[in-house]
């Protein structure tokens, strides 16, 4: 009986020793890389640039892309000529709310709404640009705001004839703002949004 218990303690000691071992290259076993990988994204498609002519009730009419759909805005508190111009394939929204203009006191209100609502975004915003649109021969007049890093919008501008009527729009993404990844598109959708401004004319 004495020479079994160091035999059967030297047995418990090799499996200990066997399953240390096997868990010792279980961990080592593979390539693991841990480096950080860098951001991927998905490839995008752009379409063809083609446009058409909005025209409606409302007093204005502007060109805007056959890739996108403008549509009335349906949203509760909604007033009419407030028009959503959808980018689907993109998953933005340029939001257009048309205002008439019954008193001076009124138009410097709107004009100051467009201000505040703008620099909003300077929480997220690492700048923010503002641009003078003059169209006099058309008489449309305006400020572009142009809003730099990842801001819920990067475009807002507002046009009007000084008179009697009023336009705000602003570009939004449904998505989470990170500039580096919707930079492409967003340069993209500039274009039309810059080309709709050229192009709008009060009736």
């Amino acid at each position: 009986m004495g020479d079994l218990e160091p035999t059967r303690e030297k047995s418990m000691k090799q499996v200990i020793i066997l399953i240390i071992t096997a868990l010792f290259f279980a961990s080592c076993g593979g390539n693991h890389d841990y480096s950080p990988k860098p951001r991927g994204y998905f490839r995008i498609i752009f379409p063809k640039k083609e446009y058409r002519v909005y025209t409606s009730a409302c007093p204005f009419t502007f060109i805007y892309p056959k890739y996108a759909v403008v549509e009335p805005d349906k949203k509760a508190g909604a007033k009419p000529c407030w028009l959503n111009m959808q980018f689907t394939q993109f998953n933005g929204t340029l939001h257009l709310s048309y205002e008439p203009i019954q008193s001076k006191k009124e138009f410097n209100e709107l004009v100051e709404d467009a201000h505040k609502l703008s620099f909003k975004h300077t929480v997220k915003a690492t700048g923010i640009d503002e641009g003078v649109i003059s169209y006099p021969e058309k008489k449309v007049y305006g400020i572009y705001y142009t809003i730099e890093g990842n801001a819920a919008s990067s475009v807002q501008f507002y046009l009007t004839d000084s008179t009697k009527n009023y336009i705000r729009g602003a570009l939004y993404f449904n998505t989470e703002p990170r500039l580096d990844s919707i930079q492409p598109v967003l340069t993209f959708v500039k274009q039309d949004v810059d080309l709709m401004i050229k192009s709008f004319r009060w009736k």
